[in-house]
């Protein structure tokens, strides 16, 4: 990748991980990059329970995900499947699925189109954009394993939630902070969000 993306698009899925959108939204922004943004039908109900947001309902949730995060974001449903990131003539430079369910990687990975999530993940990988894919399920089925080989053949990057400890994280924010790094360093920007290795711990 050769220069750094300044329009993102962001799908949030139903899978466990809101804190990993939260963080990552905030990074974004703080980076000044043009944010869009998507949640499922069931990621909505995963934010509002995991972020503990007081007001249930899509436009509630949405908009206490962005005030928390004090970023702004165009928001888009679901099922807009005419919305302008599903256009390869207006997509963002970017396109990051994150928590991504494991049904939301297969379907991306075989070209299915049922949620403008889907769409996006399929239109970033036809125009070789750049496409984060960062599932959190466990244990993973073989079925989940060739979808996620498919994907990355196609082009996306799979960074897991999979947060190290050589840095020792003394919070849960830490440990959420790696793997929000891990997003910001394979799509070229720069952090402080945890240590580089150095080979001695530190």
């Amino acid at each position: 990748m050769n220069a750094r993306p300044t329009s993102i698009f962001l799908g949030i899925t139903g899978a466990s991980g809101a804190p990993y959108a939260l963080r990552l939204l905030t990074a974004l922004a703080e980076r000044g990059c043009s944010l869009s943004v998507c949640l499922s039908d069931v990621g909505v109900d995963v934010v509002q329970h995991e972020l503990d947001l007081p007001t249930p309902g899509r436009a509630a949730v949405t908009a206490q995900l962005l005030e928390r995060a004090q970023a702004q974001a165009e928001a888009y449903l679901p099922g807009d499947l005419a919305a302008p990131p599903s256009s390869g003539s207006a997509a963002p430079d970017a396109a990051i699925v994150c928590p991504c369910s494991l049904s939301t990687a297969a379907a991306i990975a075989l070209g299915l189109t049922e949620t403008l999530i889907h769409r996006v993940g399929m239109v970033a990988l036809k125009e070789r954009r750049p496409l984060v894919l960062v599932p959190r399920e466990m244990p993973l089925s073989s079925i989940h394993l060739r979808r996620l080989l498919e994907a990355s053949e196609a082009g996306a990057m799979i960074v897991p939630a999979m947060p190290a400890f050589y840095n020792r994280p003394q919070t849960l924010d830490d440990a959420v902070d790696h793997v929000v790094g891990k997003v910001l360093g394979v799509l070229g920007f720069t952090h402080d969000l945890y240590p580089p290795w150095g080979g001695d711990g530190a």
